[in-house]
Formats: structure tokens, sequence, C-alpha cells
């Protein structure tokens, strides 16, 4: 299993003594926790730390970012994303990701936990119990209190002796203003006065350091002095170095323009990462125009209030408190929730409406990267506008029941349609319920429960008739054939899509439900074993895709071109099948595509007579079912193929042999024989 700690942004300053006790501490106790004020550099240390240990943890460190959290809601979502698991069974998630651990020796760190200390608390005490192998690190301002829990605390950098503190605001003073000599008498004891009155928090001596870029050092200095001998006007009882740091924050925010105050305080309602143009469109308002908040985001992100990651922007939580301080104080809360949320739901459908065409891989990351606020935008609507809930959860449902996130599609999907009920609106069989109806038939078809897809199907299918939404018909067709190929049942799916599709000809790529519903009828014609009709079909939607640039449809068409090619005894050419089927499903991160994909491609090379490639694409294709909570699934006819190849296999290499590498490809991580079969080494 691969490591997936944090790249660190900028030099790393002492913790000498920190790391070297966290060093012993991890070979010593299983939940360790770093506690310390906000600012004090517990991520920094945690990070270090992790990537220093990862060699003794052959399943690696795996890293779960928890401040981007309102509540404990997708706090086991975010973990089971931080371990790989994409899970497609109806268990619990909990239940799911204690059995994934279970045998697994890893590093697990859990990163900014203060605002779920209880959620953690039982989650953690879980995880122990049922993952022997399991090393926690918890990042926090307040312990866990769970026994066994080795506890180090983190305190400010030493503004004496070595003074860490100063070496930290040196460089970061240098990128800000590098022409300042801090080396003069004169501007090193104003850089030490500095360093002291901050206490050696790092946070305060960032935001420090960036200020030197707009006035002169000696003004920063007298300033921080003024600043810090008046109360922060709060009236709460910080502890003192906690009071300093809110201290040193309220100065900066001080120091900013009228515009950079307004727009940090509008930041605060993302809760992950944003893009400039998600910025623009839920704070522009009033003063700030889009192009003003273009400007002033820069100016914030120079002031280090905001911090870039690749092209989108990061408020760290400590200085987002404050922000949401403020957008309180300013009466704009609310106003600003609403805006955020009706940015998302636009989102929703310029991502549903970019699916077919060129931009569907793109949109797949989007969606990807957006995912915290999404959900809070879900959270929103689900309060104050259920039908808009229900089309926002539609819109992305189908992108997240494919890339990790079915449990979340499903409940959400759920809650919008039952807030919607609740209500009693004539709106409740609009296109938006269609919709949802539709993405959450999907997400329980995933799970593997067909009676109840079936059900979905029939009651999607009526609320399109009613409506006389022709797409809602076409979405109700694609969810109803699909369940019945899961059953076994391909002649009724392949009738079910005919019925839909209506009379031939018609244009495939007219309409994203249309284009599924010829998925659905390629895939019956496959497993009825008119496999010449199968291959013209799978051939002419290929085409479409590939003009289109479009991959979710066109990796189906390579695995149904792959299965006829199987089962017409050209296993060369439905390798070559297989390995573009796995080129689309890696871009778009579908591991239950991968998986499938991993499958013919074993049967293949043991069709070929090569048993030992067939047991390890087998081995590592039974990894990634691992990892989507199923043993293998598929269309029920593919498991009497599957287990002709795997005896082949077997037979060209014997029982043992075989035996030995699927083992060690399955305990092995899949990505890494990916990139191989991809790059064509096998």
């Amino acid at each position: 299993m691969a490591s997936n700690i944090p790249q660190e942004s900028t030099s790393f300053v002492g913790r000498r003594v920190e790391l070297r006790r966290l060093a012993s501490e991890l070979t010593q106790h299983r939940l360790i926790t770093l506690t310390g004020p906000g600012g004090v550099g517990k991520t920094r240390i945690a990070v270090r730390a992790a990537r220093a240990a990862a060699a003794r943890f052959p399943d690696g460190v795996r890293w779960a970012p928890l401040w981007p959290l309102q509540g404990d809601q997708l706090l086991v979502a975010t973990v089971c994303d931080a371990v790989g698991l994409a899970d497609h069974s109806a268990r619990t998630p909990v239940a799911a990701l204690c059995e994934w651990l279970a045998d697994k020796d890893l590093l697990l760190v859990l990163d900014s936990c203060e605002h779920l200390v209880d959620a953690c608390r039982d989650l953690v005490g879980d995880l122990l119990t049922a993952a022997p192998g399991v090393t926690v690190l918890v990042t926090s301002r307040q312990p866990l209190d769970i026994v066994g829990e080795a506890l180090t605390e983190i305190g400010p950098l030493p503004c004496t002796g070595d003074n860490d503190a100063l070496t930290l605001f040196t460089e970061r003073a240098g990128t800000a203003a590098p022409e300042l000599r801090l080396t003069d008498p004169v501007n090193a004891e104003a850089a030490a006065l500095i360093c002291r009155r901050l206490e050696g928090i790092p946070l305060a001596l960032e935001l420090a350091g960036a200020q030197l870029a707009h006035r002169p050092l000696a003004q920063v200095a007298e300033r921080l002095g003024s600043r810090l001998d008046t109360l922060d006007g709060t009236g709460m009882p910080w502890t003192p170095r906690h009071r300093t740091l809110r201290t040193a924050i309220g100065w900066s925010h001080e120091l900013c323009a009228p515009l950079e105050r307004l727009l940090w305080a509008r930041l605060s309602v993302f809760r992950g990462t944003f893009d400039v143009g998600s910025a623009a469109a839920v704070c522009a308002d009033g003063p700030l125009t889009p192009d003003g908040v273009r400007t002033t985001l820069a100016g914030l992100a120079a002031k280090s209030v905001v911090s870039r990651e690749g092209n989108r922007f990061r408020m760290l939580d400590t200085l987002r408190e404050y922000g949401r301080m403020w957008l309180a104080e300013l009466g704009e809360a609310a106003v600003v929730a609403d805006r955020h949320a009706d940015h998302f739901v636009g989102f929703g459908r310029r991502a549903e409406l970019g699916w077919l065409g060129p931009d569907q891989v793109t949109w797949y990351g989007r969606v990807a990267e957006s995912y915290v606020d999404l959900c809070t935008a879900l959270d929103h609507l689900l309060g104050s506008a259920p039908a808009r809930a229900q089309e926002l959860s539609a819109a992305i449902g189908f992108f997240w029941t494919c890339c990790g996130h079915l449990h979340e599609a499903r409940d959400y999907l759920e809650r919008a349609l039952a807030a919607q009920d609740a209500q009693g609106t004539q709106d409740a069989q609009g296109a938006a319920r269609s919709g949802a109806l539709w993405a959450l038939g999907v997400a329980v078809l995933l799970q593997g429960e067909l009676h109840t897809a079936e059900t979905l199907g029939r009651e999607c299918a009526r609320a399109a008739r009613e409506a006389g939404d022709r797409d809602a018909t076409l979405a109700a067709g694609y969810l109803i054939g699909l369940t019945h190929l899961m059953a076994g049942r391909p002649l009724t799916a392949h009738t079910v899509a005919g019925q839909v599709l209506g009379p031939a000809p018609d244009d495939p790529f007219d309409s994203a439900g249309r284009l599924r519903c010829h998925l659905v009828r390629l895939f019956a014609l496959t497993a009825l074993g008119r496999f010449h009709e199968a291959r013209d079909v799978a051939t002419a939607l290929r085409h479409g895709c590939v003009e289109r640039g479009e991959y979710w449809s066109r990796s189906y068409t390579d695995y149904q071109l792959a299965l006829v090619s199987l089962f017409q005894g050209r296993p060369e050419e439905s390798a070559g099948h297989a390995r573009a089927m796995l080129a689309a499903k890696r871009r778009i991160g579908d591991n239950f595509g991968i998986a499938l994909g991993l499958d013919v491609l074993a049967a293949a090379a043991a069709a070929q007579g090569d048993g030992a490639v067939a047991a390890q694409v087998y081995g590592s294709g039974q990894a990634i079912w691992r990892t989507v909570g199923h043993p293998q699934r598929g269309t029920p006819e593919l498991r009497a193929m599957r287990e002709q190849c795997e005896r082949r296999a077997r037979a060209a290499i014997g029982d043992d042999a075989y035996a030995a590498v699927f083992d060690r490809a399955a305990e092995q991580n899949p990505d890494v024989l990916l990139a191989r079969i991809l790059d064509g080494e096998l």
C-alpha cells in the first residue's frame, strides 16, 4: 500500500527533540497524540515523523486530513479514502473499514481531530481493536482520552539558545522581503523581539514574516507590541499561548486592506480547498467584484492568510475560525452560505452536462477535489431547499458511485428524497425527484441490493411518465436494464433497452441516458452469445466515444470487445482491449471498473497459456476487489468464464506455483502492477 503523506511546501525548522521522541514512541505505542494549541506546528511535525517511520510499516502510511470536516458525518468516509477503501457493499462503513484494516500493518495519521474528539475516540477504539497491526498518530488540540494513548505536547519554537523561532522568522522574512538584512544589529534585535512577543508560535511567525513585504521591520515590531498589550476584545478565556496566536491573527487582520478582510471572512465558508473561480462566484458581492476577488485573493496569499496548493487555495482551520467569527459579526453568514450552496448546485449542473464529452475526465477530477464543499452545500440545502438537494445529489451521484463515495451518494440521495417527501410539495414528482431516484437506484445496485434497485427503477419510470420527461425515461431504462443484467436476465435487459430507445436508427450520443441504454443493450448481446452483433455495436460506440473524448462509456465498450474476443478465441486481441479499458478506468479513478478489467486481462493471459501472468493479474485484481468490498462482481454469465480461465492457468504452471504467485500479487500494491500493465511490461 502506497503512502499519501502531504508534501511540504516550505522549509522545516528545528523540532529535533520532538522528532526523536516520536520515533521512539512509534515503536512502543499504538496510539500517539500530538497535542498543543492551534498554529504550533503539530501537522508539520506529524508529516516529518510519519515520513521517517514509513519504512517500518509494510503497508505504508495513510494520511487522513480531518480539518475540512464540519461534523462527524464524513469522518469514516475520509478515513476510507485515506486507506484506499472504496466499499461497494451494503455493510456499515465502520464495519467495512475495520475488516479492510484487520490484516494491515500500517501507520494511520488523523490530522486535526480537535473538533471531532468524541467521534475520533470511538473510531480509533474500534480500529485498534479490529486491526492489531495498525498504529494511529493523531494531531489534536486535546487528547482523545483512550486507554494506552501516549501524549506528546508540542510547544512553540524556542526563542533562546538555538533560537529556532528566529531561524523560522528569518527564512520567512527572506521570502517576503529578500532585500532585508537581518544580520544588521538593529534589524536583528527587532526580529528577536518579534519572536519573543509571538512566543515562538510558528503560525504567528509566518504571518508576521509575510507582513514584511508591505511594511518595514521596525513598524511590524512596534505595531505588534502595541497590539499584544491590548485585549483582543472577544472576552473569551483563551489560554495564554492561544491568546497570543489569536491576537497575532487579529493584528494581521487589522493590517489587511478592507477588501482583504471582507474576502477573508467570506472565504471561511469553504471547508476544503477552492479555486479562483469558486471564490469569485461565492464571495463577489457589493464592493468585491469578481475581478476584485481574484486580485484580493492574491493579496491574502501574499500575507499567508491562504496558501496555494497547485491551482487551488486553502485556508488553515485556525484562520478560517477567525474568518467565520468576522463573517458572523458582519451578519453575512446566512447569505454567504446560500451563495455557496447556489454555486455548487450550478457546479453540479455543469458537471452533469459535461459528463458526455471531452471534459468528462476533468469533471471527475473537479468533483473529487470539491467533495467536502459539495457535502457542505448538500447539508445546507437539506434544511433549506430539499428539491435543490435532490438536484445536486443526483447530478454528482453518478460521479460519486464510480469513484469511492458510494455510501455518501446513497446517504445524501435518501435524505434528499425523504426531506422533499416530508415537505409534500408538488415538486416531489418533478425532474429533480426522477434524477434522485435514478442515481439512488444505481448506488444500491452497485451495493448488490437488486430488489431495492428494481423497485427504484419502477418508481423512477413512473415518475418519468408522469412528468413526460424523455431523459428521465432513458435513465429509468438504464437502471432497470442494468438490474436485469446483474440478475442474470440478459434477454429482458435487451428488451427493456430496446423499448426505451425506440426504433433504429437513433443517435447513441444524443444524451448521456441514451448512451448508457445502448451500453445495456451491448452487454445483453454479449451475454446472449450474439457476439458478431456485439462486436459491431461495441466498435461503433467506441468510435463515437473516441471522437468525443469520452472515457467512461468507451471503457465499457473496450470491456465488451475484450470479452467478445475472448469468447471467439482471440485472446491476444482481448488483452489489448482489456488494457485500453484499464487505462480509461484509471483516468477517472473507478476501482470497480479496474477490477473488472484486471479479471478479463487475466483470463486473456490464461487463454494464451501464460499461467504465471494470469495468476499475477488475477491476484492483483483480487486486491482491488477487496477495496470495493466484494470477492468478485459482474454479470453472472462471466463467472463460468473466470472459472474456466483460472483452471487453465493452474494447469499451465501447477496449483502450488499458481497459489504462490496469486497470493503474492494479492498482498502487494495493485497500483504498481497496473502501472506495469499500462507501460506494456505485462
